[in-house]
């Protein structure tokens, strides 16, 4: 079993998700068993927040904001869904869960006040929708998927905004999860929730976390971390022409890179792996040929 996780770059428009999906229609035909985690479309997750912060203002312009991110999914929904029963559905669903965020940006504008803890429900909506929507978008191109809300599965503290992982609970509830059934996971990144069942994020860059997670309760084979880039690199190459790319490095050296500025890896993300010695590897969704680093 290997987790894939795909970055908000990566699927920040239909074509892009296309593209993820001919990566994972050529790992099933290699029969090679994989769940898969993904962010919320690119630019997103800043949308939310700054409709939030506006709201919270008293600002009316969160309207417009939320009227974008509506729009923008049911545009990725056209383009992505052609079966006009399963694209009735999921505009439905999608619908219910946009109106939701509508609901909560008034109550927010009402009493003019965005508290960590509705921050945390508001930001959910980015990675729910993107894995609700490329779930359908995957069965259709004839991958069994099955969208699972990470809140199910993994479990915090009430530290909104970065919470604390419960390791224990998290590993026991994704073991009974995965026996469920045998499709194809497709699991939120970024978001959790606390015992009591309040949402919580992991922090930004969390999705990466969340693969992480799963990659060490379901004792994977390796966490693969697909983003824009060709793995870690020895510079930031908008910066240096002459980076290049690190083939192998340890975890250490991986925490110590990330905590001093590389932003291909979200820190806690190596711990999970490192203390069952699961393989992160770091690879390009637009350049999946390319090795990376491991």
């Amino acid at each position: 079993m290997r987790v894939l996780k795909f970055g908000g770059s990566s699927v920040g428009k239909p074509d892009r998700i296309l593209s993820v999906i001919g990566i994972l229609i050529d790992y099933t035909e290699k029969k090679i068993p994989y769940t898969v985690v993904f962010s919320a479309f690119s630019g997103v997750t800043d949308s939310l927040i700054k409709m939030a912060h506006a709201a919270a203002k008293g600002d009316e312009s969160y309207i417009g904001l939320w009227s974008i991110f509506h729009d923008r999914h049911l545009q990725a929904i056209e383009e992505l869904i052609q079966d006009s029963t399963h694209k009735a559905l999921i505009i439905q669903d999608f619908m219910e869960m946009s109106h939701t965020l509508k609901n909560l940006l008034q109550g927010t504008y009402l009493v003019m006040e965005a508290s960590p803890r509705t921050m945390d429900y508001v930001l959910s909506f980015g990675e729910r929708a993107s894995c609700m929507i490329i779930t359908q978008a995957m069965n259709q191109r004839g991958l069994p998927a099955e969208y699972i809300d990470a809140r199910d599965i993994i479990k915090t503290d009430k530290n909104f905004g970065a919470a604390r992982v419960d390791y224990a609970l998290t590993y026991n509830l994704i073991k009974k999860k995965f026996r469920s059934s045998k499709k194809i996971k497709v699991v939120t990144g970024f978001i959790a929730s606390a015992k009591g069942g309040l949402t919580t994020t992991l922090g930004r860059g969390g999705s990466d976390y969340t693969a992480s997670l799963l990659g060490a309760g379901l004792k994977a084979d390796c966490i693969e971390i697909w983003t824009d880039v060709d793995g870690v690199l020895t510079a930031d190459p908008r910066m240096v022409d002459k980076a290049f790319t690190i083939p192998r490095l340890s975890y250490i050296e991986a925490m110590e890179m990330s905590h001093f500025g590389a932003k291909v890896i979200y820190p806690p993300t190596i711990k999970p792996a490192m203390d069952l010695g699961i393989p992160i590897a770091i690879k390009n969704t637009f350049n999946p040929g390319f090795p990376g680093s491991l």
